[in-house]
């Protein structure tokens, strides 16, 4: 059994009960920074376990986790989400921190965070960046989690300010019925969607951010990553809102279609001749394809409903925190 930490008194107040923490760090060639990360939680959560998962790191990584006292596992599959999903199968906790090996985050946070979660039964505690200085936070990065947090927001409710923080809290219930399916660092908003169209109680603590060591280079491109999130944003709204989806699909086909055909009506009116036939032929096939898309958005709607009811019920059979600290 993983050691256990003691919540904070206001949390455990009148119970003997404690809750299993398990801090999971997924690293890839951080041997610069990782020996002060898993130090730093053993020091602020002194009863967690500490997972350190390499995704085939060629610095020592690995070995420098282990001498500083972490549990260190491995992941072949390349990319951040194949190794959430990893950690997330093989890890058995009351309580989830996830966090990046790059010392980028305060791990003094992660107590607060882990109260908060246990004493609002909450599912998801999110960490919303705060820069002690600009430069750590590159322009690029910034201007990319500001627009996907608004679509997200767009698409599933405005509940979180930051969804590409790597630092975030869970309870057993949201690991355990989080069907991971990306593959690389898509994987924060792939998290955020599903709490938020689970609509599982969240909350977001603003936490300090601070510069990598010295040396050592974010894994993060902005551009090409940043085009994978997009693609997963889209692939989720397929999934996930496919009315809104083939709706906007069937808008687009059916307005075009109008526009194409109000100068053939007008002078079909006006002479009764229909002079450009291909046009009137590819105005047809674009109306079809209009009711065709609207009739896929209606029909996976009602697919989408019946899958999101069952994936409401598989959350609702695992335990959260709240169950364990009831008085």
């Amino acid at each position: 059994m993983n050691p256990r930490y003691d919540a904070p008194e206001t949390v455990h107040k009148g119970s003997n009960n404690h809750c299993d923490v398990a801090v999971l760090v997924p690293c890839y060639n951080e041997a610069l920074a990782i020996e002060k990360v898993v130090l730093a939680f053993k020091a602020c959560l002194p009863r967690a376990s500490i997972y350190v998962y390499d995704n085939n790191s060629s610095d020592g990584t690995a070995e420098i986790a282990r001498s500083a006292g972490a549990r260190v596992r491995h992941e072949q599959l390349q990319g951040k989400g194949n190794v959430v999903r990893r950690m997330f199968a093989d890890i058995d906790a009351d309580v989830y921190v996830l966090v990046d090996g790059d010392d980028t985050y305060d791990a003094a946070m992660a107590p607060k965070m882990v109260e908060k979660l246990l004493e609002e039964h909450l599912d998801m505690v999110n960490g919303r960046r705060i820069e002690s200085e600009p430069e750590n936070y590159r322009a690029g990065h910034r201007f990319g989690n500001v627009m996907i947090t608004k679509i997200v927001g767009a698409m599933c409710g405005h509940r979180f300010d930051d969804v590409l923080s790597g630092f975030k809290i869970f309870s057993r219930r949201f690991v355990k019925s989080f069907p991971v399916l990306s593959s690389g660092f898509e994987i924060e908003t792939e998290l955020t969607i599903h709490a938020l169209e689970m609509r599982m109680p969240v909350a977001e603590v603003d936490v300090p951010y601070g510069n990598r060591p010295a040396g050592s280079n974010s894994k993060l491109n902005t551009y090409r990553d940043g085009l994978r999130i997009l693609l997963t944003i889209l692939k989720l709204m397929k999934q996930e809102r496919p009315l809104q989806f083939f709706g906007a699909i069937a808008a687009v086909f059916g307005l075009s279609a109008i526009a194409l055909a109000w100068p053939l009506i007008t002078e079909y009116l006006a002479t009764g001749l229909v002079p450009r036939l291909p046009t009137a032929v590819l105005v047809t096939g674009m109306m079809l394809a209009a009711f065709l898309s609207m009739a896929c958005g209606l029909i996976l709607e009602s697919v989408t409903h019946g899958r999101r009811e069952l994936k409401r019920l598989h959350y609702l059979a695992v335990p959260g925190p709240a169950r364990k600290i009831a008085p």
